[in-house]
């Protein structure tokens, strides 16, 4: 068997010193188990190094307004495409509707109708060449 030391240490026990030593990984729960609270404590901001600490947090709050800041604008960009996209389908619809009435507005039976409103009727003669020589 072997000899423990009988002291206390912070915890005040003595049988705990000795489970720590016969069981080392106890000691590392205990510690992490320690760190755990004084975390959730909030000692992390409040003792002597806690500059560096909040200097940390600082800087992970600027990263976390940068991250939120860019997918802001990363979602109206997105907004800004899916409008334009339905506008582009609309003009393109649009597009398509006025070449087809313009085609048919360029029937000659539409032309026909259009001018025997207004009281012009196609000549049923030919149209003729005028030819003229020119000497110079």
């Amino acid at each position: 068997m072997q000899n423990y030391v009988w002291q206390k240490n912070y915890s005040g026990s003595v049988a705990n010193d000795c489970l720590e030593q016969k069981y080392p990984s106890l000691n590392g729960k205990r510690i992490m188990k320690k760190n755990f609270y004084n975390i959730i404590k909030g000692r992390f901001l409040v003792n002597d190094d806690a500059l560096k600490n909040w200097r940390f947090i600082i800087f992970l709050s600027l990263l976390a307004l940068i991250m939120i800041g860019s997918s802001h604008t990363a979602d109206k960009k997105v907004h800004e495409i899916a409008r334009l996209s339905n506008q582009v389908k609309e003009l393109k619809s649009e597009y398509v509707d006025v070449r087809m009435r313009l085609m048919q507005s360029k029937m000659e039976s539409k032309i026909i109708k259009a001018m025997e409103q207004r009281g012009l009727f196609p000549s049923e003669t030919p149209p003729q060449k005028i030819i003229i020589n020119t000497k110079r």
